[in-house]
């Protein structure tokens, strides 16, 4: 019993040269994966004439990527997705920007090949787009591009953009393009699918390749080289996991062969590889608000150095809870000032509320409106079929069997359905995946990208995948369950039709969603769509209806959504509007009551005697017990305020308290 055990056979000998002629040490790092740490981590010769200014090697350290793909260069399919260096980064020297050589193998897996259609972004419908209404309010508006050229943009970014097949500019990026590289602060909405995360991409890239890094402050420098605690000069927040990842998939794309290092970071991965990969270096930073609150904490990121902050599904993050984290980023750390820095920020909707918000995150910002915001795409072909519950699942698979082929996303809404619903179409020979908040990063991240490459073209998610994911060839989705918020179903219906492409979306309705019947039948009008005459029967037998069936914040579609706020005395973001808000209406008293869950009563300018006696009857029906009080927010307020006082949760919805729905798992399911 002399020592411990006998030691394990020695290595075998290095692997032969590898294609292209990559020598050893990255052909073992190529094929052996990142375990393999005494071959893969060894610094590849063919990046010795790489003198970037961070230097490095790259490889995604952790994550859950497939280990054939750590290449030192762009890492797996996963683990967050983290930045990595290699043979094709660009530096930044003597004042200019240098590309760094092209790789045609990193090309493929970031731009695809024409017959790919992973990588598809542009579809046939874009010139449809040129008649799509634009407007753009704020004093010296510039005028909109209409090319991806030099100038404006960096002649680097526009080979880029052209590798990523992108044509022409979308309306959103016509006029974000020239409003960002000319300083300004930009608030813009524009309906999903419309190119929103390029409308900023585009141009914070294109000014970093022209201006070059800012300065790192002197005490900065860690031990061996490294930079313990990062200083990015842009920051991009957005709510989920999957949309950072996209977003950080897409910088990476534009960022390729340049000096400019992207990294994201969010809940839900091992925050030790996160570590360990912004030390190597960080410009361009895309972060959920929690993590990055968390990695502040530990003093590993300093925003002290941002010139750039995009808040992206800003009125999503407020909906899930975000402002307190989004307003410690903002105002209670070291970021620049209001002043010394340009904010942007965009999304689907605004509602009041989001615009108010402005006043204290923007400065003299121009506010973008692309299209009617809170509406739909005519690219969508959009059906309302009456099925009652205990019949879902048959009609659900007579519509599989009829639309067969292309990827179809099916939402419900809560966790427990998702799963039972994917398991009952994988027993009658569906193949289908699920996604929602219970499901851990590993297996969401599986099931997205067996959804994406086809495996499984049939996908159930909950509303955790409901907005800013960018799935292409999505062709059908399917509300098995419908929302109670008209703008939930707008953005869940914007899986499909997007990038100019055409889809289809089908609803399945009856009674039980009564709350929404009025603004969904607006919806179909105001996109073109046949109304089925069941629509107009139950809009008709709710005698109270026309309120919103969800989000009471006031003014998703409503009010001021798509207009700028600081022209109907909402105030201005530094930039000049009313410090007193005024409402001065006629209008009927649902209208009013909107009013009232953004202004006090107190505030109001009542100017009319109609509108003086609807206020009192708002405060009359504030004073009387709901349930004498018919709801003229429709029947889902009216019980849940009955259900509230009386305890009966059997109103609460169809579901019940069982069933825990997906909003009340955002927070930890999206942060981990």
């Amino acid at each position: 019993m002399n020592g411990g055990p006998a030691p394990g056979p020695a290595p075998g000998p290095a692997p032969g040269p590898g294609p292209n002629g990559l020598n050893n040490s990255a052909w073992a790092n190529q094929n052996y994966g990142a375990r393999q740490s005494n071959w893969g981590n060894d610094v590849p010769t063919y990046q010795n004439n790489n003198t970037n200014r961070r230097g490095g090697w790259g490889g995604r350290g952790g994550g859950y990527g497939g280990g054939g793909n750590f290449d030192g260069h762009s890492g797996g399919g996963g683990g967050g997705g983290y930045t990595a260096r290699g043979s094709g980064d660009g530096q930044w020297r003597d004042g200019k920007h240098i590309p760094g050589p092209a790789n045609p193998r990193i090309e493929r897996e970031l731009f695809g090949t024409p017959d790919d259609p992973s990588k598809q972004h542009t579809g046939i419908n874009f010139e449809k787009y040129d008649d799509i209404p634009v407007e753009a309010s704020g004093h010296d508006v510039p005028e909109p591009v209409h090319q991806f050229t030099t100038p404006p943009l960096d002649e680097h970014l526009c080979r880029n953009i052209e590798l990523a097949h992108y044509k022409v500019p979308t309306p959103v990026q016509k006029y974000s393009i020239p409003i960002v590289m000319g300083g300004r602060d930009l608030m813009a909405c524009a309906q999903t699918g419309s190119g929103k995360t390029g409308g900023f991409l585009f141009p914070i890239l294109s000014q970093a390749f022209i201006n070059g890094p800012s300065p790192v402050p002197a005490n900065a420098a860690g031990q061996f080289g490294r930079q313990r605690k990062a200083y990015p000069t842009s920051l991009i927040l957005a709510p989920t996991r999957e949309l950072v990842s996209q977003i950080y998939d897409e910088a990476r794309k534009f960022a390729y062969r340049s000096w400019v290092r992207p990294c994201v970071v969010y809940g839900g991965a091992d925050i030790g590889s996160q570590l360990r990969q912004i030390e190597r270096g960080c410009d361009l930073l895309v972060a959920t608000p929690g993590r990055l609150v968390d990695l502040i904490e530990r003093g590993r990121i300093s925003l002290c150095n941002i010139k750039y902050l995009v808040l992206d599904e800003a009125d999503r993050m407020l909906d899930m809870g975000f402002e307190p984290q989004i307003r410690r980023i903002v105002e209670g750390e070291d970021m620049p000032s209001v002043q010394d820095r340009q904010t942007l920020m965009f999304s689907a909707t605004f509602p009041r509320d989001i615009q108010m918000l402005a006043r204290d995150f923007l400065k003299d910002y121009v506010f973008l409106s692309v299209g009617r915001v809170g509406s739909t795409s005519e690219n969508i072909t959009q059906k309302v079929e009456y099925v009652e519950d205990v019949d879902k699942r048959s009609v659900l698979l007579d519509i599989l069997h009829t639309h067969a082929g292309g990827l179809t996303l099916i939402f419900v809404e809560t966790k427990r359905m998702a799963d039972s619903l994917s398991d009952f179409l994988i027993n009658q020979n569906f193949p289908a995946t699920s996604i929602h908040g219970d499901r851990t990063q590993r297996e969401r991240e599986r099931a997205l990208e067996f959804f994406r490459n086809g495996r499984c073209p049939i996908l159930v998610a909950t509303a955790v995948a409901a907005r800013g994911l960018d799935i292409p060839n999505v062709t059908h989705v399917i509300n098995y369950d419908l929302p109670t918020d008209i703008d939930d179903y707008v953005h869940r219906i914007g899986r499909t039709g997007r990038a100019g492409n055409t889809g289809i979306a089908t609803a399945f309705f009856n009674r039980g969603n009564r709350g929404v019947v009025r603004e969904l039948m607006e919806l179909l009008k105001e996109a073109n769509q046949e109304i089925p005459a069941f629509l107009e029967t139950i809009a008709r037998e709710s005698s109270y209806g026309g309120g919103r069936g969800g989000r009471s914040r006031g003014g998703g579609r409503g009010g001021a959504a798509n207009r700028d706020y600081r022209k109907f005395g909402g105030g201005g973001g530094g930039g000049g509007g009313s410090a007193a808000a005024a409402v001065v209406s006629t209008a009927p008293l649902r209208v009013v009551l909107e009013a009232t869950a953004v202004v006090p009563v107190a505030t109001e300018v009542v100017a009319t005697a109609a509108a003086a006696a609807a206020v009192t009857v708002v405060v009359a029906a504030m004073a009387t017990p709901a349930a004498l009080v018919p709801s003229p927010l429709g029947d889902t307020h009216r019980q849940k305020w009955i259900s509230r006082f009386s305890g009966d949760e059997s109103l609460a919805g169809p579901h019940g308290d069982g069933d825990q729905r997906e909003s009340d798992e955002r927070m930890a399911g999206n942060e981990g």
